[in-house]
Formats: C-alpha cells, sequence, structure tokens
C-alpha cells in the first residue's frame, strides 16, 4: 500500500470511529464510588478523598485532551500523562502521589469488574531522591529530658508553671519513648495514663490500629502529671490527657512543637533541627541502632508500608559497616 493508499485508509478509519456512537462517559460516577469505598473500608479521612479527587480530576482532564475517558485508558495514555507532569516540573514525590492515585483507582476498576485489566500496573514511579531524616543524637535527647524532667521537680514556682513543666515532660517521654505521631500523642485519651498493661493502643492513620510499649519512665511522667490535673476541674473533667480550652479540646500540634523549640532552646540546642516529628525520627533512630528489627520499627510506628520504614536503612549501613570493622580480620589490619 503507497503512502496515498495508507493515509486514505487512515481518514476512512477515523471517520467510522466519528460515526459509531460514543460510550458514554461514567468518570465522574467511578471516581465518586472509589472515593466511597476509600472513606467506607478504608477509613481515610477527608484530607485524603480530597487529595484522590483533586489528582483523579485533573489525569481525567488530561485524558480528555486526549480524547479518551478514565473507563478506557490504555497504558500509553497514563504514560503521556506522567511525562505532562515531568515536563511541567513536577517534583517526584508529586508525580509519585498522582501516580499512586492513578494505581488505586485503576485496582478498584479492576476489583469491581468494571475493567478486564489495569493499566497502570506496568507504570514505573519517577526516581525520588530521598533525602534523610532530621534526627538528634542520644546525647541531645538526654539534655532535653533530663532538663524537662528536672523543671518539672523543680521547687519555688507557682502551681500552674509545675503542672505545665509537668506536662512538657510527660509529652517528651511518651514521644521519644514510643515514636508516636505528634497528631496521635496530643490527642491521647485520659484513660491512657491510667491503664496498667504497659502498652498504648493507638489508632494511626486510616483507622490502623497497633500496641505500642510503654516505658517506665514514660507511664510515671504521665501519672504524676494526671495527678496534678485533679486540682483544676476543667482538666480533671476532661476526656483528654493533655487538655486545652482549644476547638478540638486537647493541646495542638502547633502549641506542643513551640514549646518544644522554646525547651530546645533552653538547653542550647537550635530550635530548627528539633520538632516532635525529629523525636519520632529519635525514637526509630536509636532502638534500630541498637539492634532493633526494621520490621518492628514499621509496627511500631504505624507505617503501613515496610517502605517507608526503609528511609531509616542508613542506620543500618552504618551498623553493618562498624560491625565489620570491629569484627572481620582483615579490618584490623
Amino acid at each position: 500500500m503507497n503512502g496515498m493508499a495508507a493515509a486514505r485508509a487512515r481518514m476512512e478509519s477515523q471517520s467510522k470511529r466519528a460515526m459509531a456512537p460514543s460510550r458514554p462517559d461514567h468518570s465522574r460516577f467511578r471516581i465518586e464510588a472509589f472515593l466511597e469505598v476509600l472513606s467506607a473500608e478504608r477509613g481515610a479521612a477527608q484530607n485524603t478523598l480530597e487529595a484522590y479527587r483533586r489528582d483523579l480530576e485533573d489525569f481525567q482532564s488530561s485524558l480528555a485532551a486526549q480524547g479518551v475517558t478514565l473507563q478506557d485508558a490504555a497504558t500509553p495514555h497514563l504514560e503521556t500523562y506522567l511525562q505532562s507532569l515531568a515536563n511541567a516540573g513536577f517534583a517526584a514525590s508529586s508525580q509519585s502521589r498522582r501516580l499512586s492515585s492513578i494505581r488505586q483507582f485503576y485496582k478498584f476498576l479492576y476489583s469491581e469488574g468494571l475493567r478486564s485489566d489495569n493499566p497502570s500496573s506496568k507504570l514505573d514511579g519517577p526516581r525520588k531522591h530521598r533525602t534523610l531524616p532530621k534526627t538528634l543524637t542520644e546525647a541531645e535527647v538526654d539534655r532535653l529530658l533530663e532538663t524537662a524532667k528536672f523543671n518539672a521537680r523543680l521547687s519555688g514556682r507557682s502551681a500552674a508553671q509545675t503542672l505545665m513543666a509537668q506536662r512538657l515532660y510527660a509529652l517528651l517521654e511518651v514521644l521519644y519513648g514510643t515514636g508516636l505521631r505528634v497528631s496521635e500523642l496530643v490527642a491521647l485519651p485520659r484513660q491512657a495514663a491510667k491503664l496498667r498493661d504497659p502498652f498504648l493502643h493507638v489508632v494511626g492513620k486510616g483507622g490502623r490500629e497497633r500496641l505500642v510499649p510503654l516505658s517506665g519512665p514514660a507511664r510515671e511522667s504521665m501519672a504524676d502529671y494526671l495527678e496534678l490535673c485533679e486540682a483544676y476541674p476543667r482538666f480533671a473533667s476532661s476526656k483528654w490527657l493533655f487538655p486545652s480550652a482549644g476547638k478540638s479540646g486537647h493541646l495542638t500540634r502547633q502549641a506542643f512543637a513551640r514549646d518544644l523549640k522554646t525547651h530546645a532552646v533552653s538547653v542550647g540546642i537550635a530550635p530548627e533541627k528539633v520538632s516532635p516529628h525529629v523525636l519520632r525520627h529519635a525514637f526509630a533512630s536509636h532502638i534500630l541502632q541498637n539492634g532493633a528489627d526494621l520490621r518492628v520499627i514499621q509496627q511500631l510506628l504505624g507505617h503501613a508500608d515496610i517502605s517507608t520504614t526503609q528511609i531509616y536503612t542508613h542506620v543500618l549501613d552504618e551498623r553493618l559497616q562498624k560491625l565489620v570493622e570491629d569484627h572481620h580480620p582483615l579490618a584490623r589490619e
């Protein structure tokens, strides 16, 4: 077939497709059904649902420009969209999040029998340069804890000052002793300080539940703080362990972060180096460095995927290197 004949054949094919009745576009309904499943079956938060919605609606607009619907998109259409994100200068993390939304969506369509294949299954995500998390040395954490404990025991202060000092000490002991997310920490129920069982029952992201061991100092600091709260009717009647007069009824993440930075300055640590999340990283790094298994760290931190926990493998690398240097016969020569 010569070039003219091939062109004519393509035009006839395109004309037939244009004349054929088009399939109705159910994209919007498919997205809504997907979001309902995320909400009902996985307990996804509203912010998470809105993020998925924005990602999928942007993807849908891109497909519409290519003349295809979400229902009928093939792998090349998805690749074109992802390439457009890269060309537009989107960060690798943003590209990965969009791809994750797309994968979850098509996995849903496939599992529900709405598609016979998953066009996203063979897509590779962008390579991300994962920066190591900020952390603190064990000595720095000791300074934070010991000074907070000293301040909580300091005499000559008003009852309110003593209460706030004990609250900060309890927060630090529990955070570093458990590795909780700051949102989980500030929203601990009052009952957490009364349990005899040395474990905290935590409901984390997506409604996932886990048990976290609670150290002796953490339990003691919470009990001492709770005892001081009994002198204040507003605090004594609250269902939260760390109550406040705010809308949520408990201490906010921002208020704790502010108090922590102020405390860090008082012990000679730069405030930009410290945050509740940094103490969570310190918890994971320090117990991993002292022999804990990566899977155990995953469970304690409440990570749904081990790949999230693997950011701490730099600690394992350092430990393995030291192990070789200390025990390999050639390393001593």
